[in-house]
Parts: C-alpha cells; structure tokens; sequence
C-alpha cells in the first residue's frame, strides 16, 4: 500500500494587507517574521531605524511588533514568537504612522501630529495638558509607563513620508523636516520611560540632522542580521507560497524579482509576488506602482552614463547622505530600491559597496523610463524596444543598423538645441545600452578579457552579441569593429558554441546619429 503527502491547500493572497491581525484570522498566507522580530529586540539596544523600499512590508513588521507589545498571544499560535515570547508582561505601545495622505504645509503636519498623539492618549487612556506638540509627546510617554506600570514602546512608520511627499519643493520639504526633528527630538530625553523604539521609512536622512542627540539609534538598514526583516527569501517561496508554484517557471520568479540585498540574505519585494500569484502573469508590478518623477528628473539633470548606473561604487555613508539640500542620485537609487548591494570592499575605517540592479524587473523597467527621458519622448523609444527584442530574437543583424538610426532621427531637433545632454559622449552609448536593458536581457558593461575590456556584451537567444562604440570626432572612423577583431575579444565566449556577432558602432556628434555599424558573425564552434 502506497501512501503521499496531501499537497498544501492554497490560502488567500494578502495583497495590500499590513495587519498581522486580519491575516493570521483572515485564513491569508503569512511568511513569519515574528522570530527575527524578537531576535531585534533581545538585541543590544533598544532603539532601532530601518530604512526599506516603499512596499516592502515595512508597516506590517511594525504591526508584528505592536501585536508582541501588546501580548496578543493568539496571533502567534504554531509561529516562532509562540514559545519564546513572555505573553504575561504587557507594555503600552505608542503607533505612529504618516502612511496615509499627503500633507502639503507645516500647519497640516502639526494638525496630523496632535490628531496621532490625541488617538493614542484615548487608546491608552491617559489625559494630556499640554499644547505643544513635543511637550504633548513627552507627557503621553511618561504617562503611559506610570499608568501602566510597564515602559512604554514607541513604533513610527514611514517617518520621512511628509518630507518625500514635498521634495520637489525644497522649502516645504524643509519645514516637515524641521517639523519631524522637533517631534523626534522627544525621544531623546524620554529614554528612561522607553522599553523599545522602532522607526521605519524609505530614505534615510542624515541621523545627526534628523535624529540629532538621539545616539542609541541604531541605523541596522546595512546590517547582515537583519537583512532579511522584510522581504521573502527563497525558503519562504519555496516553503509558505509552495501552493502557488505550480504553472510558474521557478528560475524566471528568482531571475525577475530576487535580489534585494542589505549584506545578508537576499530577498524579494512582497509585493511583487503577491500580484503574480494573483495574476500568473510575470509584469513589473512594483515598479508600475509609481516611480518618483523627482528621481527620474534628478537622473536626467546629471546626466548619467546609463551603462554605469548597475555598477556604481559608493562608500555607505554616501549611500547615507540624504537631505532636503543633498539629494545624490546614487543615495536616492539605493535608498528608493532600484539599486542594490553586489558587493563590499573593506578597510580599516571605510566600507566600498558596489551596486547592482536587484532584478531584472528593475533593470528593464527603470531603463525604460530613463530611455524615454534621454529621447525626450515618451513616444519615441516605444516601438522600438518592441522591435529590437523580435530583431535579437531572429538574429537579423543587418536590421539592426537601421533600428537605430531610425531611433536617433527621431529624436526631436528642438530637443537637442534645448538639451546640453546631447553634447557629452556618453549619451550615444547611454541610448543604445537603455534599449538593451529595457528589455531585460543579460548585459555585461565594460566585459574584461585578457586584452582589455568590451564595451557590452549581450547573451540571448543563443547569440553573443559583442558591442564597441566610438564617436568619430574623437577616433578615426572604422575602429570600432577592428577593435573587437584585433583584441580577439570573441575568444572569451567561443567555449560557449554560439554564433558571435561582432559590432562596431560609431556616432556623430555633428550628425547626431550613427555614421558607422559595421558588423562580424563567427559561426558557432
């Protein structure tokens, strides 16, 4: 008599939801947090900030946090914190969430500060007196320890919302961060009536301006222990969405949504997962959710070179200066989600990360928009990534050519005459590497060899693509493909028994568009 494990039924998809309490009664998949959770407050110290992308779980690790406080014990039955938590000792929690709304002035952030504090003396019962708000805050601390008889645990979500909301206008982003200073600043000297303080939010301003004299904050957004607080980790998709596997190629989940990384585990964006679950359909679903035009139009004002942005090199506290006056795009890219940790280079003193595009969700998607922003429409590049990638796909070489002097004549002349962009040598390139990785596909800039290094090479469809780019004015023209043919750059990839096309592209400036394609197919070996 034979006999099988029963598959796993599936359970609801909780989209959208960050309460612990309706998930875990609601019958949805939940992936448990709650043994990190207590991992981070058994830790030393009491006082933490965690820096996330915009929907990444950040509200629902706080709600865990408060539903622990609170000792609701029920929630946690058959989870990690069922056995290891004290559920006998209660400690008043003091919630605080800018999530909701866009405040636009000084005045509306004070009014939403005393509506929070006056929720929270209701919910806890104590009675305020006074009319400040840092005076109102200390009291309803104090208070809540002397009225309960437990220290008092502050939880803050999305703690920079109001600033970001308001960045485009450097003056009122100024007042919400005077404004959030002066509320944070309560902090400081209510320690003693403190058990534990939790803030969470997308950027990370600078802690000595915003979180200034509060030094046993701890910054653990770059910390391997806590990397995976938010987020899945494969085990988890392998493990608590197993149900939903099935139908679904694996390697494309991982290769598509994987790989946001704070030098620990890697992880993917919940929200992400959850959509395609739902929708058994592989789609840019986080990225679609809004990218903040304010980054795109930073991007744009300094002029990247494309190709360098999944390969940016930046001390960690680089990554950590962000402010109203200080807005650094690799910051704002690392901070935001797009980029993320390759790697890490240390010395006495000084830490290097190299970053990466996490996925290739975020590669493409990004690019795309970064490639409508250097054509200066939205129009332009559309139908011609689309034919690119069927070109690729039928490995037309000769096509290519006239793909993209068709995408360069396009781009309007007034652009140009508006646009010093047009002016620096890397644009051509930046365009053409933008159309590549908007599609998504495995792109290697400045590719080492023994004889020096490929300006890209792109694996698809079971073709090497090997790309040289020169501008004319700078070189003689017809040196690109003689580039890639005398430093016999091809001999990296001959192993591969692929055919291997051999591109040399050269551009002018004077004519604002290719001058030179010239092209070499090495039959497969």
């Amino acid at each position: 008599m034979s006999s099988s494990l029963s598959p796993t039924p599936r359970r609801k998809l909780p989209i959208g939801i960050q309460n612990l309490r309706e998930i875990r009664e609601g019958g949805h998949y939940y992936v448990d947090k709650s043994g990190l959770a207590i991992d981070l407050i058994e830790s030393s110290g009491k006082a933490f900030f965690l820096s996330r992308p915009r929907r990444f779980g950040k509200s629902l690790l706080v709600d865990t946090f408060k539903e622990l406080f609170e000792g609701n014990r029920a929630l946690f039955e058959g989870l990690a914190a069922e056995t290891r938590w004290d559920w006998s000792r209660r400690h008043p929690v003091i919630r605080i969430s800018f999530a909701d709304g866009v405040l636009q002035s000084r005045a509306e952030l004070e009014r939403r500060i005393f509506e929070i504090l006056g929720d929270a003396q209701r919910e806890l019962g104590v009675q305020g007196t006074y009319e400040s708000i840092a005076s109102r805050f200390a009291e309803l601390i104090r208070l809540a320890h002397e009225q309960h008889g437990q220290s008092a645990v502050v939880l803050i979500d999305e703690y920079d919302k109001p600033i970001l909301d308001n960045i485009t206008d450097p003056e009122i982003a100024r007042q919400m961060r005077d404004g959030l200073m002066n509320f944070y600043s309560v902090l400081k000297d209510a320690d003693a009536h403190l058990k534990f303080v939790f803030l969470t939010g997308v950027s990370r301003f600078s802690m000595a301006g915003m979180f200034s004299g509060l030094n046993h904050l701890q910054n653990i957004t770059l910390d391997e222990r806590w990397s995976a607080l938010c987020g899945y980790t494969d085990a988890d998709v392998d493990t608590v969405f197993a149900p939903e596997l099935p139908g679904l190629d694996r390697e494309e989940i991982r290769r598509r949504y994987n790989g946001y990384n704070w030098l620990g585990e890697s992880v993917y964006n919940p929200f992400d997962l959850l959509r395609l679950f739902e929708n058994r359909e592989f789609r840019p679903y986080w990225f679609e959710t809004g990218t903040p035009t304010f980054l795109v139009k930073l991007l744009s004002e300094r002029r990247p070179y494309t190709p360098d942005l999944g390969r940016i090199v930046a001390t960690d506290s680089l990554l950590s200066t962000f402010d109203v006056d200080t807005l650094l795009p690799e910051a704002l890219l690392f901070q935001a989600g797009y980029l993320t940790i390759d790697s890490v280079w240390q010395i006495p003193g000084r830490r290097e990360l190299t970053l990466k595009y996490p996925n290739k969700e975020v590669q493409a998607s990004l690019n795309d928009v970064l490639l409508k922003s250097l054509s200066g429409s939205p129009e332009v590049p559309e139908p011609q990534i689309s034919r690119l990638y069927r070109l690729l796909q039928a490995g037309d070489v000769a096509a290519l050519r006239g793909l993209f002097h068709a995408f360069f004549a396009s781009i309007p002349h007034d652009w140009y005459r508006r646009n010093e962009l047009s002016a620096f040598e890397g644009y051509y390139a930046s365009i053409f590497y933008s159309h590549f990785a908007a599609l998504g596909l495995d792109i290697v800039v400045e590719d080492t060899t023994s004889k020096g290094r490929i300006d890209m090479a792109v694996l698809c469809f079971g073709a090497v693509w090997l790309f040289e780019f020169k501008v004319v004015e700078l070189v003689p023209q017809g040196r690109a493909l003689q580039q890639l043919q005398d430093r016999g750059y091809a001999d990296k990839y001959r192993s591969r028994g692929e055919p291997i096309h051999l591109v040399g592209v050269e551009f002018s400036k004077a004519d604002r568009n290719i001058v030179g394609f010239e092209v070499e197919t090495l039959a497969a070996s």
